[in-house]
């Protein structure tokens, strides 16, 4: 299994009584991040696209070209691109550059967006939400499927036998698609032959294993074959050398963040209580210890047959150190605990913790 981190460079929600970072200087700390994950031999780094104050990555094509100039393993990708109002072309040769100047280590994850501000921004009709993705993915597929390119919808002008450029070092260019839960979303990558990557942002992930079960059948009967397709889950979560510290850290820039979220939806505000049922053996937050956090990896895992668990480590802005020690941990304990016991089943797996 997969491991990595997440990260939409938040400005939300920081520490009582600490000065939230700057855009830039927010956007330093992620790469200072990302060069650590690479270091300790995580696999992925993902990096989110908002169009909010409260987030400092409305490009993430940019900022993973950052990280790329410093890392040399770790794959780097996006999570999500918002494809319905991005255009695919562009898209494509971004990630294609990338591949390029990293030597394969590119990847896009694309999906409708959590956030509405981006429509309107670039001159979409929110009313239109679903078709743009679907006709956007169609046009990028077909981007990373041939060097040159005939195609035609109704939200973009058509291409008559175009070739688009750079080509990737990667062939195919890995796309995913990512969603939080929608059925139909879920289906449409089965059918199409695309790995799946679910958001879980509340809950229990078990209540995810039906939509497991849709992707696998909705592949299947287009003719792929849905073992052959990887499955991510995405997951909040923190890591301290205790759990009370990790509560600590965590708790406040989380809940003024979903609570800030929840005004703006109509979700109740978060509370202890609610932090706590999250956060147990079988909810959706991986907070605390290193021996915590392995153990509800591993079991996000066991339930939904996960192969790649991607950690979401600042939700709201916490202290840059405690993120650095937190992707440390994660690194050098946390990873080697889960793929001993991923390697070897009858052994407990469990980290020594620090």
């Amino acid at each position: 299994m997969e491991l990595g981190i997440s990260t939409f460079a938040e400005l939300t929600g920081g520490a009582a009584g600490i000065k939230p970072p700057t855009a830039g200087e927010r956007l330093l700390e992620v790469v200072e991040e990302a060069v650590l994950a690479d270091t300790l031999g995580l696999d992925v780094y993902a990096v989110g696209e908002h169009h909010r104050p409260d987030f400092a990555s409305s490009s993430p094509a940019v900022v993973l070209a950052a990280i790329a100039a410093r890392t040399e393993r770790i794959r780097l990708s996006s999570a999500v691109t918002v494809l319905s109002s991005d255009d695919p072309v562009r898209v494509f040769q971004q990630f294609a550059t990338l591949d390029l100047l990293t030597k394969g280590r590119a990847e896009i994850m694309a999906g409708r967006g959590s956030f509405i501000e981006s429509f309107p921004l670039f001159g979409y009709d929110l009313d239109d939400y679903d078709e743009l993705f679907a006709e956007k993915l169609e046009l990028l597929l077909a981007l990373r499927d041939a060097e040159r390119v005939t195609w035609s919808g109704r939200h973009r002008a058509a291409l008559t036998d175009i070739g688009v450029y750079p080509r990737p070092l990667q062939d195919p260019l890995p796309v995913w698609i990512a969603v939080g839960g929608t059925p139909q979303s879920v289906a449409r990558a089965g059918m199409l032959g695309l790995p799946l990557a679910l958001a879980i942002i509340g809950g229990a992930p078990a209540r995810f294993a039906p939509l497991v079960k849709l992707y696998r059948d909705a592949a299947a009967h287009a003719g792929h074959d849905p073992q052959s397709l990887p499955l991510a889950v995405h997951l909040h979560g923190f890591i301290a050398d205790s759990t009370r510290e990790a509560i600590d850290v965590f708790y406040g820039p989380y809940a003024q963040a979903m609570s800030q979220i929840g005004r703006e939806r109509g979700w109740p505000p978060m509370t202890p209580a609610h932090f706590d049922a999250l956060r147990a053996p079988e909810g959706s937050l991986a907070i605390g210890g290193p021996e915590e956090v392995a153990q509800k990896l591993m079991y996000v895992h066991d339930e939904l047959g996960a192969d790649r668990v991607l950690l979401h480590l600042s939700v709201g802005t916490m202290p840059h150190p405690n993120v650095m020690r937190a992707v440390e941990l994660l690194g050098t304990v946390v990873a080697p605990a889960i793929r001993g016991r991923l390697t070897d089943p009858a052994g407990s797996g469990a980290p020594s913790g620090h």
